[in-house]
């Protein structure tokens, strides 16, 4: 049932030539440990101008496929660093489609950012069963979000969970 939600999302952005990755619980099935999920995230770099001022405010675009009721939230995001994330998408092969999922590093960044108990597991086994991670990369970026935070926490709660393992 994602994996033809993922295929026909993929068919339709790719046709109006939209970049985009999937993150989230989509995203941790493929690098960390099978859970429940009942929604697909995707991150997207949204081309149309009037969009702007909509998206600037809700940063979010929830939508639900009918045939399944399954919920796909649009993320939109204007960052150097989303830009970059979703040039280093990887691509999956889902029903003879190429679909784009964040790379390991991008989905660990996004889930410190997240910072949920439920977050914060998925970036333990992100790790664990991929011990090739870029970590200069993911402490790059967690460096650079640290500076516009007030509580400053993204890169040591990343040093905390590498500790435990």
């Amino acid at each position: 049932m994602f994996e033809k939600i993922l295929s026909s999302i993929d068919v339709s952005l790719k046709k109006h030539d939209i970049p985009y990755m999937i993150i989230g619980g989509q995203a941790v099935l493929l690098y960390g440990e099978p859970r429940l999920t009942r929604n697909i995230d995707i991150t997207l770099k949204p081309l149309p101008k009037d969009l702007k001022s909509f998206v600037r405010q809700t940063m979010v675009l929830p939508a639900l496929d009918e045939t399944t009721g399954i919920r796909v939230d649009f993320i939109f995001s204007f960052t150097p660093y989303e830009t970059e994330a979703i040039n280093r998408s990887k691509k999956i092969k889902i029903l003879n489609q190429e679909v784009n999922f964040a790379s390991p590093e991008d989905l660990i960044i996004h889930k410190i950012f997240a910072g949920r108990p439920r977050d914060i597991e998925d970036v333990r086994t992100v790790l664990l069963k991929n011990p090739d991670i870029d970590v200069r990369y993911v402490r790059k970026w967690l460096k650079e979000f640290d500076l516009f935070s007030e509580k400053k926490e993204f890169l040591k709660t990343f040093e905390e969970v590498i500790k435990e393992i």
